[in-house]
């Protein structure tokens, strides 16, 4: 099992998107109240005063869309500032990236992930689930932007759906070509949209790869990220190609993460909420931190049991919200 020093920090529940493999497609979401939030200060504070002194020095933004966050620059500068900070991503849709890239790249954020399942504006706004006009051009506007400002690594993530993008996917590799982009391909995971999904299933990784070592050849990279995807690179391209293979390639054995809610729950991992932690409430009703970091340490000793427990019931674990209220 992998030290694990990696904490997803959702800044927010709410999006201005509808992607169908994030929201459940007709229904309204009970999203956090203001006053619900973990503020600036109580992120903060568990930061310096419980996770850093437990070994986290590895940090990602997220949502929801994390952009929406008022004060979104402060956060990026005030966790970059920390010295404990060894790296701090962001993954983002990009649709209000363009002119906060620069502000962002100031306050201390070097690498980020940008949402881009579709290069065709039609079914991009299918995927996103946008009504009237396209959202496609303004988030390609945000990656050309973070590109120009240095953003290294950017990477782009892509979720596979059978019958909607799939057709896409040699388009989508080419991208690393030509460019220091690294393209990410996703199984799709039917968390919160089973309904719509069920009977699509997935493409395995295995199968992507295989059509990409059709068409150019295929190499592993010895390009290594902070998460869970398989690196490898077609000869000769700047760029590299990862698979995240949560469906068809278990690897809870790997896992270094941990992630924090929007409302302050911690959670050890993605499919599974057995032994969450309420750190906002707790901060909120005077808990010494001592006493905090002792709750998320235990936490992380049973880690490994919690992930494994889940994978090897042939379940997909115990959760009730969406892949945007988790924070992905």
């Amino acid at each position: 099992m992998n030290q694990v020093d990696y904490l997803r920090i959702s800044l927010i529940d709410r999006c201005n998107f509808r992607c169908q493999y994030c929201m459940p497609q007709g229904e309204e979401l009970d999203y956090i109240l203001q006053q619900n939030l973990l503020t600036h200060e109580e992120l903060l504070t568990l930061l310096e005063q419980v996770f850093v002194p437990l070994g986290f020095t590895r940090f990602r933004l997220t949502g929801g869309e994390p952009l929406i966050r008022p004060g979104v620059v402060d956060i990026v500068r005030a966790i970059a500032s920390l010295p404990a900070t060894r790296d701090l991503s962001m993954t983002t849709n990009g649709f209000l990236l363009a002119p906060m890239a620069q502000q962002l790249y100031d306050a201390g954020l070097r690498r980020i992930n940008i949402s881009l399942d579709s290069l065709d504006p039609d079914t991009f706004d299918e995927i996103v689930g946008t009504r009237g006009r396209s959202r496609w051009q303004q988030v390609w506007d945000g990656i050309q932007a973070a590109y120009r400002v240095g953003f290294d690594p950017l990477k782009l993530n892509v979720v596979v759906i059978p019958g909607v993008n799939d057709r896409e996917v040699l388009d989508l590799a080419a991208l690393t070509r030509d460019r220091h982009w690294h393209v990410r391909f996703i199984e799709f995971m039917p968390i919160g949209n089973d309904r719509l999904f069920g009977d699509r299933g997935w493409i395995p990784s295995e199968q992507l790869r295989q059509l990409f070592r059709d068409r150019w050849g295929l190499h592993e990279s010895r390009v290594r990220g902070n998460g869970p995807a398989d690196v490898f690179q077609i000869p000769g391209a700047q760029g590299t190609l990862g698979f995240i293979s949560q469906m068809s390639e278990c690897f809870c054995d790997r896992c270094n993460r941990m992630r924090l809610s929007a409302d302050g729950w911690l959670r050890p991992c993605l499919l599974n909420e057995i032994g969450q932690i309420d750190l906002k409430s707790a901060l909120r009703h005077h808990t010494p931190l001592p006493e905090l970091r002792e709750q998320v340490a235990r936490l992380l000793a049973i880690k490994p049991e919690i992930n494994f427990k889940q994978r090897e019931s042939g379940t997909t674990g115990t959760y009730s919200r969406t892949m945007s209220q988790i924070g992905g």
